[in-house]
C-alpha cells in the first residue's frame, strides 16, 4: 500500500487550524518539535476559512513500510513494569486524542496530530527479526510488552496480521508476553493465547477510558465500544486467559467520575487485574488536546485544563518519574485513594505486576539446552 498525502492542503502538516474530521481524533495537525517553520490558516476576511471547512472529506489512512533493523525496544523506565516491548506499527488508527504516544511521530518527521493516526508505518519482518534477537547468545528472556506504544490490534492488523505473527514467535519459544489493546480484534488470537495461557505466558488488559459510547467515540473515534471491550475480556477470561483492565487515562473533569465503575464492570466481566493513569500531556499534545477540548467541550475546557495543571504542580505537565503516571496534589491523591479502596473491595490485582509469568520455560527451537559446566 503506498503513501500518500493527506488531502486537503488545509490540514496538510504543520496546520493549525481545527477541523473536524469524521472517524478521527485530532482537530489539529500541528508541525512537530522538530520542524523550523510552522503554517497557520488565515481567513482573507471573505469566510472562505470557514467554507473550505465546514464539510471535511474523509481522511483515508497510508501505510508505509518501516525499515528498522530490531523488533524489541528497550527501556529501563522505573514506572514501567517491564524492560522490553514490540510494537509492530508506528503511529495508531484509534485515535485516541490523548495518547502519550503521539510525539514519538515527530522522529520520523509526520506530525503527532493527523499524521498520527493516518499515515501509519508497518514494520514487514518484524517477526523474523524478533526471531533473531531470541536466539541471540545470552539473551535472558522477561515479559514482553506488545502494545507499549501504539495497539498491536488496530484496524491495520486485520489485514497485515503482524501482531499474530509475533505471538506464533512467542508461543514457539515458551517466551512471556504482556498484551495492552484497545480492540476486540485481540479475539481472532484465543487459539494461541489460550495455549501460552495453558504454560502460564501470557497476560491480556483492555484499555476502558469510559462506559460512555458517545464519549468513548469522541476520544478514541476507531477503537471497538466499551461494551464490546467487556464482552471480550468475558470471552478471554472464559477461556482461561488471564485478563486485567487499564482506566487509562483518568481525565479531570472528563472521565475520572467513572473509575469505580469501570473497575466494576471489569471485573464482572472476568478481570482480576487492574491499573490506572493519570491523562499526561507531553510536548506536541498539550495543545491538541486543549483544541481537541475547545471543539468538543466547549462549556468546560477552562475547568478542565485547570484542574489537569493542579495534579502537576500548576504545570501542564510533570514528566519526573514516580509521579508522572499519577501526579501530585489533592486531587491526585483522591484518585489514588479511589483506586486502591476499589481494588481492595473487588479483589484485583495490580495489572502491571509481571512476575508471575513463567520465564524459565524458554527454549530456542532445535537447540538443545546447555549443560551446566563443572566448575
Amino acid at each position: 500500500m503506498p503513501d500518500g498525502s493527506l488531502g486537503s492542503p488545509l490540514l496538510n502538516r504543520g496546520s493549525t487550524l481545527p477541523g473536524l474530521r469524521r472517524g478521527r481524533g485530532a482537530v489539529s495537525n500541528p508541525a512537530n518539535r522538530f520542524e523550523r517553520t510552522r503554517a497557520d490558516a488565515f481567513d482573507d476576511g471573505w469566510g472562505t476559512l470557514a467554507e473550505a471547512m465546514a464539510d471535511l472529506p474523509p481522511l483515508a489512512t497510508t501505510l508505509t513500510r518501516d525499515a528498522s533493523r530490531s523488533a524489541l525496544s528497550w527501556n529501563d523506565s522505573p514506572d514501567l513494569g517491564f524492560d522490553r516491548s514490540i510494537n509492530p506499527y508506528r503511529g495508531c488508527e484509534h485515535g485516541c486524542i490523548y495518547c502519550y504516544a503521539r510525539p514519538t511521530h515527530a522522529w520520523i518527521g509526520l506530525s503527532p496530530g493527523l499524521d498520527f493516526e493516518s499515515r501509519l508505518q508497518f514494520k514487514p519482518e518484524v517477526a523474523s527479526l524478533l526471531e533473531k534477537e531470541l536466539r541471540k547468545p545470552g539473551y535472558t528472556p522477561r515479559p514482553i510488552a506488545l502494545g507499549a506504544n501504539t495497539d498491536p490490534y488496530q484496524p491495520v492488523e486485520r489485514t497485515l496480521g503482524l501482531t499474530r505473527q509475533v505471538l506464533e514467535v512467542l508461543d514457539r519459544y515458551n517466551h512471556p508476553v504482556t498484551i495492552v489493546t484497545k480492540s476486540a480484534g485481540v479475539l481472532r488470537d484465543m487459539d494461541i493465547l489460550s495455549r501460552m495461557a495453558q504454560r502460564n505466558l501470557v497476560q491480556v488488559c483492555l484499555s476502558v477510558t469510559t462506559l460512555d459510547h458517545r464519549l468513548a467515540r469522541t476520544m478514541e473515534p476507531r477503537a471497538a465500544t466499551p461494551l464490546r471491550r467487556l464482552a471480550a475480556m468475558l470471552e478471554l477470561h472464559r477461556a482461561g486467559i488471564p485478563v486485567g483492565v487499564l482506566a487509562a487515562p483518568m481525565i479531570p473533569g472528563v472521565n475520572d467520575a467513572e473509575l469505580e465503575k469501570i473497575l466494576e464492570a471489569a471485573h464482572a466481566h472476568g478481570a482480576r487485574a487492574a491499573g490506572y493513569v493519570l491523562l499526561r500531556l507531553p510536548l506536541e499534545i498539550r495543545q491538541m488536546f486543549e483544541d481537541w477540548l475547545n471543539a468538543h467541550m466547549p462549556d468546560r475546557a477552562a475547568r478542565v485544563l485547570a484542574l489537569v495543571r493542579e495534579t502537576r504542580a500548576g504545570k501542564n505537565y510533570d514528566s519526573r518519574f514516580g509521579i508522572r503516571q499519577t501526579g501530585t496534589g489533592p486531587y491526585a491523591d483522591m484518585l489514588a485513594r479511589r483506586f486502591a479502596v476499589a481494588m481492595k473491595r473487588l479483589g484485583l490485582d495490580g495489572a502491571r505486576e509481571n512476575g508471575s509469568l513463567d520465564c524459565s520455560a524458554f527454549a530456542v527451537p532445535g537447540v538443545e539446552p546447555r549443560q551446566l559446566e563443572l566448575l
